[in-house]
């Protein structure tokens, strides 16, 4: 703050940096008898991380000029050069002050408001404090009057370094010693010396895609529909227009959509279960077994899918759109030399070459892959699909299979991921059931039946207080819970750790 104020260059901006850094200089010296109140004593001499090392080198270089990606690091020859600076080391500061505002008002909202003999309720209260987000606020708002007369390229740098200091901040929370067994992230409780294994199941239909693939198919037959058989024969096909195949498949698309929804009506207008009903569950898929036969059956009558080429389904699986930090955490997984994991990828889509595609890379090991596939000739699909998992139940089979030609030796987790019912099953019967977004469907289905919904955070911290209270790490589930989150980079943060 003291190198940001010498380069700021209005005095109003001077004085509002000033009051930021006396703000600091009071909670440093509160911090001392804070600790004595805790019952301990700040020892003479203070070792630092290494992450804090990082992290105050980062913000020096900044507030000193020594900034990368500008054009002249370290030559500060003008006063406007100067005032710059000053936004670069605001925008470097701001992700600490965010982030304590936010870390400790998830705490906050775990703690019983009427317990007061929390040890840290005093710190807890203070971060979570109107107080305390003024003062987070304060520094963005000078950050943003700062910044009104930088550049488009000066805005990036800010950005980066933005960006930069959040990394260090989590860095740092995740490089302090824990004097306890911990529940994440999860790859360090698998030892894989003593035969630790990991088993990560997951849907790919809008688990993984923000799309669904069935959708992708039927564009590329649209678009790339034959002129004829290979015989030279005309069909029906070759002679319907790109419109009219359109056409047949926008029918096909609406009557899948009408008769889902028709089925999830006749099962949810039945009585909802007092407690989770496990046998009430699987009756009620049943219904949606018969329905997704039923709609890959005309599917395949209707000749939609029939003349796809097998190396433009490749290229489209590439180009498909996947959910952030999908890929990347899936090929984290399995590069990983110092965890024993298997993926394994569950879904209903009608290629697999489609999945294999969109996943996979050229430098990572081949990935398992289970679902239905198009048959072909010559390369070029026939119309017809090879159906090997069409419902919950032949799912749950699957997954029941994988897990069965597993080394009986060792501890083993399995961790199942999906967002659709028909992924409840596998979901309920995984170690780790984990749905992925917030399908209304899902919840309806499962809230129907008995199942509960937790937040993947505070579920880990109901987890790690069991840990800590009775001393066990098991991590099956009692009946009928699954965890929730909205984005992969939740899933990364519990099994690899906060380096996303």
């Amino acid at each position: 703050y003291e190198l940001a104020e010498e380069c700021a260059d209005d005095d109003e901006d001077k004085k509002a940096i000033r009051n930021l850094r006396k703000y600091v200089q009071a909670k440093l010296k509160s911090h001392d008898s804070l600790v004595r109140e805790w019952g301990f004593e700040l020892p003479e001499e203070r070792s630092l991380t290494n992450a804090t090392v990082k992290y105050t080198d980062f913000l020096s270089a900044t507030a000193s000029g020594r900034i990368e990606g500008e054009r002249v690091p370290g030559k500060l020859a003008t006063p406007f050069e100067k005032t710059k600076v000053s936004a670069y080391t605001l925008g470097a500061i701001a992700p600490c002050m965010r982030l304590f505002a936010f870390i400790n008002k998830e705490i906050q909202a775990l703690l019983d408001p009427n317990d007061s003999t929390h040890i840290y309720k005093k710190w807890i209260d203070h971060y979570c404090s109107e107080n305390f987000e003024a003062y987070a606020f304060r520094i963005e708002e000078l950050l943003d009057t700062l910044s009104i007369s930088l550049t488009g390229e000066e805005l990036d740098v800010i950005e980066k370094l933005y960006h930069q200091s959040m990394r260090l901040e989590v860095d740092f929370f995740s490089s302090q010693p824990i004097i306890q067994e911990a529940v994440v992230p999860l790859s360090h409780t698998l030892d894989p010396a003593v035969g630790g294994e990991l088993s990560i199941f997951c849907d790919f239909d809008l688990t993984c895609t923000a799309f669904d693939s069935s959708a992708i198919l039927a564009e590329i037959a649209i678009i790339t529909r034959p002129k004829a058989d290979p015989d030279g024969s005309e069909t029906q096909l070759a002679r319907m227009s790109s419109a009219d195949l359109r056409s047949t498949w926008d029918a096909l698309s609406a009557q899948y959509t009408e008769e889902f929804e028709q089925c999830v009506e006749s099962i949810t207008t039945t009585e909802t279960a007092e407690t989770f009903s496990y046998e009430g569950l699987c009756e009620a898929l049943e219904q949606f077994a018969h329905f997704e036969k039923a709609a890959n059956s005309r599917v395949v009558h209707s000749g939609v899918l029939k003349g796809l080429n097998q190396e433009d389904i490749k290229r489209a699986g590439q180009r498909l759109i996947l959910q952030d930090g999908c890929k990347g955490f899936i090929q984290k997984i399995m590069k990983n030399e110092n965890l024993t994991a298997a993926i394994h990828v569950l879904s209903y889509c009608w290629c697999g070459d489609l999945i294999r595609s969109a996943l996979s890379s050229g430098d990572v090991k081949a990935l398992n892959v289970h679902s239905n596939e198009l048959s072909c000739e010559d390369s070029t699909t026939t119309g017809e699909i090879i159906k090997k998992l069409e419902s919950p139940m032949e799912k749950l089979q699957a997954f029941n299979n994988i897990l069965n030609n597993r080394d009986k030796d060792g501890r083993h987790l399995t961790v199942y991921i999906g967002g659709s019912v028909g992924d409840l099953l596998c979901l309920l019967e995984a170690d780790i059931g984990i749905v992925m977004g917030s399908s209304p469907t899902l919840r309806r289905l499962g809230e129907q039946f008995g199942i509960s919904f937790v937040p993947l955070f505070s579920g880990l911290v109901a987890k790690q207080r069991e840990v800590v209270e009775v001393g066990s790490s098991n991590w099956k589930r009692l009946s009928g819970t699954l965890y929730t989150v909205s984005s992969w980079d939740e899933i990364h943060a519990f099994i690899l750790g906060s380096s996303s």
